[in-house]
């Protein structure tokens, strides 16, 4: 996430006070939110914002970010998420983009913070997939759901469910940027980012077969 200069407050974003009323203020998940924003008012208290670094500056303010270097948090698993902030602090995750982004982000956060980051993000509104390649998407849906059982290669829907939407420890695949899908994949078959499960999941896709199943996740 990059570094920027927080002194923003919610009554300075039409987007940020309409995103403010919709979700339910409390507990973790309003902790969480203040984190997102940057809310002036938790500057003194929480390590991120005391930092200058805000979520929202890579992930989009309700988790839908743009760019495919950073994944959409928007409706993903909380379990999940507050598996990977823990994995980020612990530097237990340790891809490339996890070393680059991550680790000095959720070095300073605690387990209430992780708990409402992720209270807040599994809440946010999913933005629908987009149109992709009709023949890479074709064939990614074959793989999603079949694998590709000549070279041991399981159907991914077994874990991530018929929709790509996850569950618990298991993340939410679906509307995910192509890209950011192709990167994790490669850095699960590689081992640069330790899965034992997902190593021997990705180990035996092709790059061709890994762009196919990103092409089809991004469009549900």
């Amino acid at each position: 996430m990059a570094e920027i200069h927080t002194h923003r407050t919610f009554g300075g974003s039409g987007r940020a006070s309409r995103g403010m009323a919709m979700l339910p203020l409390l507990g973790a998940a309003f902790g969480g939110l203040l984190i997102v924003s940057g809310c002036a008012d938790t500057q003194k208290e929480d390590p991120v914002v005391a930092t200058e670094h805000v979520c929202s500056s890579c992930h989009g303010m309700s988790g839908n970010s743009v760019s495919p270097t950073f994944p959409r948090l928007a409706g993903q698993q909380k379990a999940y998420i507050v598996t990977q902030l823990k994995a980020f602090r612990d530097h237990s995750r340790a891809d490339p983009h996890a070393h680059t982004y991550m680790w000095g982000m959720a070095a300073k956060l605690d387990d209430a913070t992780i708990e409402g980051l992720a209270a807040f993000y599994s809440s946010q509104k999913v933005v629908a997939g987009a149109p992709a390649d009709s023949t890479d998407v074709a064939a990614g849906k074959k793989i999603f759901e079949e694998g590709v059982t000549a070279r041991d290669v399981p159907a991914c829907s077994g874990c991530h469910g018929d929709q790509a939407q996850g569950g618990d420890a298991f993340p939410r695949l679906a509307g995910q940027h192509p890209q950011y899908i192709e990167r994790q994949l490669a850095a699960f078959s590689s081992n640069a980012r330790a899965n034992e499960i997902m190593h021997q999941n990705s180990k035996n896709l092709n790059e061709t077969e890994m762009r196919q199943l990103a092409a089809y996740l991004s469009t549900l």
